[in-house]
């Protein structure tokens, strides 16, 4: 635990911890695709659009988290040492359907255990993600967690 403090510091977000995991860094082999998946399925908004290290990277927000992508295909298609990204929604049946409706492959159904909901699906670049809706009947901690009780 770390537990220096400076007065030049500032803390982001209104808290005073100093530590916080802030984003995914992805590649992207078709940015413009995988833009608009993020844009269309979980209105992700540009932050920012330039260059850095010779490469064009967007920088998307996501609710209260970020993904940023860099325009260069993967190095290999898969999930290296990356399982899945979590994505927690309001509203898991809705998006399932718009995006069924919509022609996003979702070979298995929603699962569904103790109020709680989610199910995988593949983004551009075979990334896995985990759409998820944390149900009411879950320890406190857990709902603190999810940002609920608070």
């Amino acid at each position: 635990m770390a537990d220096k403090t400076s007065a030049d510091w500032r803390y982001p977000y209104g808290s005073g911890a100093r530590f916080h995991m802030h984003h995914a860094h992805l590649f992207a082999s078709d940015i413009e695709a995988t833009i608009d998946f993020f844009r269309r399925w979980f209105d992700a908004e540009v932050a920012h659009d330039g260059p850095y290290a010779n490469s064009r990277n967007v920088f998307l927000k996501i609710g209260i988290g970020a993904l940023h992508l860099y325009d260069q295909p993967p190095r290999e298609l898969g999930r290296n040492a990356v399982h899945h990204l979590g994505f927690q929604v309001v509203g898991i049946d809705d998006l399932y359907q718009r995006m069924k409706e919509g022609g996003v492959d979702l070979p298995n159904p929603i699962k569904r255990s103790g109020g709680s909901a989610y199910f995988m699906v593949a983004a551009p670049d075979n990334v896995l993600l985990e759409v998820f809706e944390p149900g009411p009947d879950r320890p406190a901690e857990v709902n603190d967690y999810y940002g609920f009780n608070g």
